[in-house]
């Protein structure tokens, strides 16, 4: 063991040290340590690698890099995985509830693993969507210092010499539905849509959490944006595993990190690239873990004011590749500190401020990929929150790449109580323009698991209506949803709120320009309907979404299962 580190402060002396725990390190030497390797650090290198989709497949192979990294730098690295749930196969059924409960348990099976061998730091890697807010909510829980590795995204596919990810192969199932593309067509654009190993391409929910992972500074810079099939991908896993035994000695912690300021940059970044609605549920979830107070309309706050400046899609034209080899994450992050839109100061995983990383960072003047922040796209945000008295808790949607005169939206309600019943009005087109169609009791408790909805918004845009109906829900959306879609409506059904009281026929307002979500009833009105609305039971009565369902709370907050840091007694990292 190097001098720099003393094992007498670290939590792996409950294992290695002193001559009560020669039988643990028995255990170590049947795996071919040897006395060195079980005296330094161990360092966690957790991994949610699986074969449920290309976004997964990539990771064992850039754990073994952290390992070698680790190895290289004085520490003995100790592999494990986590579950995915994969949400691009989730999508359309009854597996979606699983999605967002995956989350909770990625945080919790890490916070179990590295409690339960008394791992000295972290360096996690996760591919799909919620197994990156996970990751860093079970960083964040465990306070042992912590990098976050990106798997990467996936390559744009080429349909006959177009470019397309996974959401043209959603919406062209709404095309076949109305006879635009034949079954021929449909068959041959499934098989080249998704080319490579790594995440869906555009700034969908991984991709926007993967730039949440470099602003809020628990990722190395440029690590988020490089492709999966990249071999520069193992040179920064490589980096991480390097640079996380720098962390054990200078005892910076992902809570020195994850402050106030550094959510507010991450919430920064999430408008400014036309991120997913569901950083608006995963931002709160994370400050939740450190014991900050960062709910819906705090990240909405910070949405109004932040210009929206990378023209990705699916509001957009290009996917993370194309902005990585532009200049990547960093030169959107550059322009935004340039014009007064980051907090500098934010300390990183590098041991350096977001300043301090950014300052070599050159503009680059011969792409259109992002926009200078005093030049942007739109001046405002490409994420918006509503509220009003059909969203008293609030509401999200994502107006990234819609034109001002769209922003505003009146109409009828179609209202459905599942996903299923929807998506069937949708399939057989029974539905009209100008309707607002209302997804409920799909919340985090009644659906249970909050569902998104883009087998639903995808078909209304391949049958050509996706800008001239409205679409609002309890539950969440893709990050791949387009179109007036609001999510996250809260309180949701199950526990009461508005939402539950609609009917077909009530005229719905929805202002993304000034905030507003509301129905056409007044109060009297309202609080009529309530005195004869119940709840509505579930299909669940026993196993671990039932389980989820009895603790979960609202998707104001993040959608979490457990007090947080705020009633934490004592923290991991200091056993």
């Amino acid at each position: 063991m190097t001098a720099r580190f003393d094992k007498s402060k670290l939590p792996s002396r409950h294992v290695t040290e002193g001559p009560a725990r020669a039988p643990h390190r028995s255990y170590l030497y049947a795996m071919g340590l040897t006395r060195e390797q079980i005296h330094q650090p161990l360092v966690g290198v957790a991994s949610a690698w699986n074969e449920a989709a290309p976004c997964n497949i990539s990771l064992m192979r850039q754990a073994q890099a952290v390992k070698k990294g680790v190895a290289s730098a004085g520490g003995t690295p100790r592999e494990f995985c986590t579950i995915t749930v994969t949400d691009g196969i989730a999508m359309g059924h009854q597996g979606m509830k699983s999605s967002l409960v995956s989350r909770e348990v990625i945080a919790d099976s890490v916070e179990l693993t590295m409690r339960g061998h008394c791992y000295d730091a972290l360096v996690g890697l996760a591919g799909c969507d919620k197994s990156l807010p996970g990751m860093m909510m079970a960083m964040v829980r465990l306070n042992v210092p912590s990098i976050f590795i990106y798997g990467g995204t996936i390559l744009p596919g080429n349909f006959r010499g177009r470019e397309i990810t996974v959401q043209d192969m959603f919406e062209a199932v709404g095309k076949h539905s109305v006879g635009e593309i034949s079954s021929e067509d449909l068959d041959e654009m499934e098989q080249v849509a998704c080319p490579s190993a790594g995440a869906c391409g555009a700034q969908f929910t991984a991709n926007t959490m993967a730039t949440v992972s470099e602003a809020i500074g628990l990722a190395l810079p440029y690590s988020a944006g490089a492709p999966a099939p990249y071999e520069i991908r193992d040179r920064f896993s490589m980096a991480a595993g390097q640079m996380i035994m720098d962390l054990i000695a200078k005892n910076i912690r992902p809570r020195d990190i994850v402050t106030r300021r550094a959510l507010e940059n991450a919430a920064v970044v999430v408008a400014a690239s036309g991120g997913s609605t569901n950083a608006a549920l995963h931002l709160p979830a994370i400050a939740h873990e450190c014991g900050i107070k960062f709910d819906l309309f705090d990240v909405a706050e910070i949405f109004k004011r932040t210009p929206y400046i990378a023209d990705l899609k699916p509001g957009g034209k290009y996917v993370a590749k194309d902005m990585f080899e532009v200049g990547g994450i960093p030169l959107m992050m550059k322009t935004l500190l340039d014009h007064g839109f980051l907090h500098g100061d934010c300390l990183t995983v590098t041991g350096r401020t977001i300043a301090e990383n950014l300052a070599s960072v050159k503009w680059n003047d011969l792409q259109d990929v992002v926009y200078p922040a005093n030049k942007p796209l739109t001046v405002t945000g490409g994420v918006v929150g509503l509220k009003g008295n059909l969203a008293p808790e609030g509401a999200i949607v994502k107006v990234a790449g819609m034109p001002a005169e769209k922003q505003r939206f009146r109409g009828p309600a179609r209202v459905f109580d599942t996903e299923e019943k929807c998506f069937e009005a949708v399939t057989k087109r029974n539905y009209k323009e100008g309707d607002v169609l209302v997804i409920r009791y799909e919340g985090p408790k009644g659906g249970p698991g909050m569902r998104e909805m883009l087998a639903t918004t995808a078909s209304l845009y391949g049958q050509g209506m996706g800008d001239k109906v409205a679409l609002i829900t309890d539950g969440r959306f893709s990050g791949a949803t387009r179109g007036f879609c609001v999510g996250h409506v809260g309180p949701e059904a199950a526990v009461g709120g508005p939402i539950a009281l609609l009917r077909d026929g009530d005229m719905i307002v929805l202002d993304a320009i000034d905030g507003i979500l509301s129905v056409e009833l007044s109060d009297e009105e309202l609080a009529e309907r309530r005195k004869s609305w119940k709840p509505r039971e579930t299909e669940f009565g026993s196993g671990t979404i039932w389980k989820y369902a009895q603790t979960v709370g609202c998707a104001r907050d993040g959608a979490v299962t457990h007090p947080g840091a705020a009633k934490e007694v004592s923290i991991y990292a200091d056993v």
